[in-house]
């Protein structure tokens, strides 16, 4: 069957470095401090916030601290906090390692979008753009298609860029991938692995681009 969020969340997990600097994106990508052991990395927030860790428990929150998506966490011992500016010099310095960031569409040249829909409302961009371009590695994690089924990994992306070529490995439900050049020309997606039971025949019709199996 599918990844849940939770199993998304261990997949991605394993993709951090040791001793590495990660920010966590929106949504999704929230989830996998839960399941970092402690020590094991840095999470960093772009609202200033270094150390973060998992979720609090039920009445065990504190208001004064909250993610970039205004939820509230728990703090590492030896974590720190400080102002956006400091926070966002870190990210265009290239001093964060990885980011794991929400996506709209992922190409399969790496082009990320991530910020805005065609005729959607729009919220503003955020700190979206400096991630994808001032982090050293970007992750996408992200569900495979939309609610009405359309392709979210595509040939290439139709929805305003958030960054280009950012992007190195996907995690949905259905697997994960890696954007690639193909050795007939072009871009696809390698296939990394499937999620448990998710077939070849499934993973193709669901996907916008040419997959590349090992």
């Amino acid at each position: 069957m599918p990844f849940s969020k939770e199993d998304m969340a261990r997949r991605a997990a394993r993709e951090i470095p040791a001793g590495s600097l990660v920010n966590l994106g929106i949504g999704l990508p929230t989830l996998v401090a839960d399941y970092l052991p402690e020590g094991h990395a840095w999470l960093h927030s772009e609202n200033g916030l270094l150390g973060m860790g998992p979720f609090p428990f039920e009445g065990d929150e504190d208001p004064q601290l909250i993610n970039a998506g205004k939820q509230t966490v728990t703090v590492l011992p030896g974590g720190s906090t400080f102002d956006s500016a400091q926070s966002f010099a870190m990210i265009r310095g290239g001093h964060v390692d990885l980011a794991i960031l929400g996506a709209m569409q992922v190409a399969a040249n790496g082009d990320l979008a991530n910020w805005a829909v065609p005729g959607g409302k729009v919220m503003g961009i955020g700190g979206a753009m400096d991630l994808a371009s001032g982090c050293r590695t970007v992750l996408a994690m992200m569900q495979h298609t939309t609610k009405d089924g359309e392709h979210k990994l595509v040939a290439n992306c139709d929805y305003p860029l958030t960054a280009a070529g950012a992007v190195s490995l996907v995690i949905t439900e259905l697997g994960v991938f890696a954007p690639t050049a193909l050795p007939t020309g072009g871009n696809g997606f390698r296939v990394v692995e499937l999620a448990p039971g998710v077939t070849q025949e499934q993973a193709t019709a669901a996907t916008g681009a040419p997959l590349v199996w090992a």
